[in-house]
């Protein structure tokens, strides 16, 4: 696996968070809100940009639009938003529908992109839902990703949700775990699913949710959340997009930010 070309640790690493209310199936609306985003997060001074679930695409995007717009990657729009992510200097960790080239089977994944705009590392989520997430195969491959001379574990939603995919990613030497969510409360809601995964690993766990509703599921109280040691340090829901942006030390992964500094879109 690719090691990102990212500048060096400094003491202190700016993580943003896109809490953002994505239009489903409107992928023109959301990719341009995406790049606005990344754009304020920039501003704020941001290091690594984190998106939140199929953000691109809204969560039942399968039964607005289908499924063949689903590219085998770097298409176009990709190519374009690597040298955005290039002109920027950012790390961007990128949720987007991936069609394999070989085989055509489609994936929920995770596409990180390095301040030289290139993707160093895809991650595929393994934990696939019945239901809206039936037009994804599960992915395979657990393995942390270095980046900052830091190892980062992805975990997509609910790959949290047990404890079998953080374990692994931990005995491989990952040192923080970062998870892109759509992920709301209710019957089927995270019930201390984040908080466990740290206890399990000793391991910060940082989620980028979202907002926003879609037909018969309600985003408005999701949060996104920094927690360590069992416990949420940060955490934030609104229902109107926001970036969210706070400070760890680039070295020991201490928490130095005591609240979200917001930028509302």
């Amino acid at each position: 696996m690719k090691k990102s070309d990212g500048e060096r640790p400094t003491k202190k690493l700016r993580i943003a968070l896109l809490h953002l209310s994505p239009i489903p199936g409107d992928l023109h609306h959301n990719r341009s809100l995406i790049k606005r985003a990344i754009e304020l997060a920039a501003s704020g001074g941001a290091h690594w940009v984190v998106s939140p679930e199929l953000g691109v695409c809204g969560y039942q995007f399968a039964r607005l639009i289908g499924t063949d717009w689903i590219a085998a990657q770097p298409d176009e729009w990709m190519t374009d938003f690597c040298r955005f992510v290039k002109d920027l200097r950012l790390t961007v960790f990128l949720s987007h529908p991936e069609r394999e080239r070989q085989t055509g089977k489609l994936y929920n994944s995770v596409f990180l992109v390095d301040p030289e705009g290139e993707i160093f590392c895809v991650h595929r989520k393994i934990n696939v839902l019945t239901g809206s997430e039936s037009w994804s195969s599960p992915g395979e491959k657990i393995s942390p990703v270095e980046c900052r001379s830091l190892k980062i574990g992805v975990l997509v939603c609910a790959d949290a949700a047990t404890k079998d995919i953080a374990d692994t990613l931990k005995t491989k030497g990952a040192q923080i775990l970062i998870s892109p969510a759509a992920w709301g409360p209710g019957l089927y809601g995270p019930s201390g699913e984040w908080e466990q995964r740290t206890l399990d690993t000793g391991l910060p766990l940082i989620v980028c949710n979202r907002t926003g509703e879609e037909e018969g599921l309600s985003f408005l109280q999701a949060e996104s959340v920094v927690v360590k040691n069992g416990r949420r340090v940060l955490s934030h829901h609104s229902e109107r997009s926001v970036v969210l942006t706070f400070d760890v030390h680039g070295e020991t992964l201490e928490i130095l930010s005591t609240e979200y500094h917001r930028e509302y879109l």
